[in-house]
């Protein structure tokens, strides 16, 4: 994601390298690349001129502190804009009535069945709501078998009516379930079109005007650059949304989409969607949206969704078992399918400062843990709970099992050895005072 950007941005950086002033002269040719750099990643030309613009005016005449180059501080300009430009804050969902209705909207193959489900995911695990699903896609039964499969992977219900083919009186009905229910919030899956028609606006206008959502969101295809942008504004013009969705943006985008919507509509991105899975889902934030952009790691996210699997009382007991020298592959095992749960492993290393770029080129499998997760599967209980019976016929016997060699699994033997003594360190002085720390912040 913003790949080539974050390129051609860097460079422009490494312009002003050295340089004991920002002055007209050196800074002329750092915007030159940054423009260059926006325009290749499908931003408008417009937006991309009025961008380097501020930057310019932001950049000339600024004193450089003590402690910055100029390009460092070309670079904090760059970032504040991004931001800016992303919108500036985050904006929260609208979630209030009772039950709260959210309408979603898009094209044809924007993501917006898969959204729905995520969405309802989402308030079910991160808020606590008892969210219902409803097809108002009269058009396409693949949608509604879609949204029952995708309901019943993630525990929601999902209210169809397949013989009725008026929208508007499924949505209406939904709500009227939701109330008889006790479903705190209705999430509407609507039609979409391959391209934007009248006849779709008119449908999709009824059913606002009908049930009067708390909250529109309009899903967008963020890989269909500045398309993506004009079919918003087209959406906005006839709807007034209240929030913007991209969808695919761990697909191979430009990100001309992210970086625009919000400028040419007034609207707030309010969330983005990373995968395919039901979990890979996050809330947007320009300023963190920034930082990854520059290079700069998103800390902040990585914690929170360590925070989300981040157990008090489970983290108690393990420090315990760890202290006691009682931490065992069943225990590493539950590790790894914490972190398996955070998302896309080479996303998650992206997000620590300075270690994006140097993984941007390795090819890091989504299963990366398949192999360790085949070896401790192909462990008995015993073994899994006392690593220290694992002697050389167990080790041969353990790597047919898992169908790896024996050299692989002396190797993740030794890891654990080493891991197993690294969390002991860390249960006894700064890092049980920092474990402490997280069990408090997560009390609060």
């Amino acid at each position: 994601m913003f790949e080539g950007l974050s390129d051609r941005l860097d460079r422009s950086f490494k312009m002003l390298k050295g340089q004991g002033r920002i002055t007209e002269i050196n800074v002329a040719e750092s915007i030159k690349e940054i423009r260059k750099a926006l325009l290749d990643a499908d931003v408008s030309y417009k937006i991309a001129k009025q961008f380097t613009q501020d930057v310019k005016e932001k950049a000339l005449g600024s004193n450089v502190l003590t402690s910055l180059k100029p390009g460092d501080l070309m670079v904090k300009i760059v970032h504040d804009e991004l931001a800016a430009l992303m919108g500036g804050e985050h904006v929260e969902i609208n979630i209030k009535g009772s039950p709260a209705i959210i309408l979603i909207a898009g094209l044809q193959g924007s993501g917006k069945t898969t959204f729905a489900a995520k969405l309802a995911n989402y308030l079910k695990t991160k808020k606590s709501k008892q969210p219902l699903l409803v097809a108002c896609d009269v058009y396409r039964p693949a949608a509604i078998n879609q949204l029952k499969v995708l309901g019943e992977q993630i525990g929601v219900d999902v209210y169809t009516e397949e013989e009725n083919k008026n929208p508007v009186q499924i949505a209406k009905n939904a709500i009227a379930y939701a109330k008889e229910k006790g479903r705190q919030v209705v999430i509407i899956d609507t039609a979409g079109r391959l391209a934007v028609d009248e006849e779709m606006m008119n449908e999709i206008a009824a059913i606002k005007k009908t049930i009067n959502p708390g909250e529109t969101l309009f899903v967008v295809d963020s890989m269909t650059g500045q398309d993506a942008v004009n079919t918003a504004k087209a959406f906005n013009d006839r709807l007034n949304f209240d929030g913007v969705v991209l969808t695919k943006l761990d697909g191979d985008t430009r990100g001309g989409a992210a970086l625009t919507i919000k400028s040419v509509v007034n609207k707030p991105i309010k969330f983005v969607g990373i995968g395919e899975k039901m979990e890979a889902l996050d809330l947007f934030h320009p300023s963190r949206m920034a930082d990854r952009i520059l290079g700069m790691g998103d800390i902040v996210t990585l914690v929170e969704k360590a925070q989300e699997q981040y157990d008090v009382e489970e983290a108690r007991l393990l420090q315990k078992k760890i202290a006691k020298n009682q931490f065992n592959f069943n225990d590493f095992l539950k590790q790894i399918q914490q972190i398996k749960k955070m998302g896309n492993v080479k996303d998650l290393m992206g997000m620590i400062p300075g270690i994006g770029k140097a993984v941007k080129d390795m090819d890091i499998d989504d299963d990366a843990f398949k192999s360790i997760e085949a070896i401790i599967y192909s462990m008995t209980p015993e073994e899994r709970d006392n690593p220290k019976v694992l002697n050389g016929s167990r080790r041969k016997r353990i790597a047919d099992g898992a169908g790896s060699d024996i050299q692989e699994v002396n190797r993740l033997i030794k890891q654990f050895a080493e891991t197993s003594k690294m969390m002991k360190v860390m249960t006894t002085g700064g890092g049980r005072k920092a474990m402490s720390m997280m069990n408090n912040m997560k009390r609060r």
